[in-house]
């Protein structure tokens, strides 16, 4: 059939837009791009101080399917070490360009980390997006970090020592346990030494989490924290949210209690083995430790038959509220490969790639949304539910208030203080910190 001019134009133009498609098709190299199509330009560093493999498997898989992200590292940094060993590097100009660290380091690390303006992440947005006590990253002025996960502190509790003592269920509230199950859990001999204790709190150096644990004690009494104003951070320890005591002192006050002989609740001294050592051996009946931890006890005694549970709130709370150490990735000022270093967060933080890294870790997410997904592991399931119940507070310097913790509890111990003038030291010993 001969075609007329007009037929015969349209053939020759879908002829040449056909191979026009398939030039460009044969040309798409997938590998070598990035998901949703953002590229990674050039090496990108990434230092974190989160446990677990989560984030070193993401990396891995992303480069297998995309190239540029060959060129994208991670490196895992004991939180001991992390804040010494990043300021040494980027002395040296080695510095990495993400770090990937827990609230507890945030305050030391401010003025190295470049926050994103509340005109790019709106306070709406961070409200609506993740659990509230990660929003403790939004500090007056921008977002410090784009929330991954957090670690919830939880009650591990040996099920063959309660069992065999008549209780079939860890205990849900402070009073239960010291009032109920506290008597008959305790080996005292004679001469009041513990063959085993049932919380290990009192002294700081042999609890493994001692920071943790008064910090979790110090939220559940109400505590009002530490604020960031435009004049700087405003100490709050001592004032309560919910009522006129001294939270501070209330908490230094009872998490010595259990190491002092004469009390009723003595169940922890310093001779003893460091608490989670204790657990394991099924010489503790409690040991408060974070989800993340887990895994590693099963490693360490695979016979031993033991759960984890939400840690015990006040009869008289109306709130349930625990500690968390909340993980987010924070951009460095000094990296050099900014826009490499954005492309790579916005795909980390990604609500199911962040929420893959949380529970490959061991961890859960900080995404509201992932949260209310739900999981079904084992130990997951009260990790999540406690993620919800999760806050923190801004420290000065991790090791600096471990050491006002410790001496606080160990003036008291010792008699080197009165209550309440160790709590007014450690106090003003922060306060120099900031």
């Amino acid at each position: 059939m001969k075609l007329r001019p007009f037929e015969l134009a349209l053939v020759i133009i879908f002829i040449v837009l056909g191979l026009a498609a398939l030039a460009l098709l044969s040309g798409y190299d997938r590998g070598s791009g990035s998901p949703d199509g953002i590229a990674v330009t050039g090496p990108v560093q990434i230092w974190g101080t989160m446990p677990g493999s989560g984030m070193t498997n993401m990396i891995d898989s992303l480069s297998e399917e995309f190239e540029s992200y060959q060129n994208v590292s991670y490196r895992y940094i004991a939180p001991a070490e992390f804040d010494q060993r990043l300021v040494n590097a980027l002395a040296d100009g080695a510095g990495p360009d993400i770090v990937l660290m827990s609230h507890e380091h945030l305050v030391d690390m401010r003025r190295r980390i470049a926050p994103y303006s509340y005109e790019t992440v709106s306070e709406r947005d961070i409200r609506d997006s993740y659990v509230e006590g990660a929003q403790i990253f939004a500090l007056n002025d921008g977002l410090y970090a784009l929330p991954i996960a957090v670690d919830p502190m939880v009650m591990y509790w040996n099920r063959d020592i309660l069992a065999t003592n008549g209780f079939l269920a860890p205990p849900r509230t402070w009073e239960e346990l010291l009032n109920v199950q506290f008597d008959a859990l305790i080996e005292r001999d004679f001469g009041r030494n513990i063959n085993r204790a049932v919380v290990a709190m009192g002294e700081f150096n042999n609890v493994r989490n001692a920071f943790g644990v008064m910090s979790m004690l110090l939220i559940q009494g109400g505590t009002a924290g530490v604020l960031d104003t435009e004049r700087g951070y405003d100490i709050r320890l001592q004032q309560s949210l919910v009522g006129n005591n001294n939270p501070l002192r209330t908490v230094v006050d009872f998490y010595t209690r259990f190491s002092q002989p004469a009390n009723s609740f003595y169940s922890w001294n310093r001779s003893l083995a460091q608490d989670r050592a204790s657990f394991v051996s099924e010489d503790l009946a409690f040991y408060f430790g974070y989800a993340s931890e887990a895994l590693e006890i099963e490693r360490l005694n695979p016979n031993l038959n033991f759960d984890i549970a939400e840690v015990p709130q006040g009869a008289a709370s109306s709130v349930r509220r625990t500690y968390g150490q909340f993980y987010g990735l924070s951009l460095l000022r000094s990296t050099d490969n900014a826009s490499g270093a954005y492309a790579v967060m916005a795909q980390l933080h990604n609500p199911t790639r962040a929420a893959a890294i949380a529970i490959d870790s061991g961890l859960a997410p900080a995404s509201r949304q992932a949260i209310a997904a739900g999981t079904n592991g084992t130990y997951a399931q009260v990790s999540f539910a406690s993620a919800g119940i999760a806050y923190g507070w801004l420290n000065p310097n991790l090791p600096q208030a471990e050491q006002t913790f410790a001496t606080m509890t160990s003036d008291v111990n010792e008699n080197r203080r009165s209550l309440d003038q160790a709590v007014s030291d450690g106090l003003e010993r922060l306060e120099q910190s900031y």
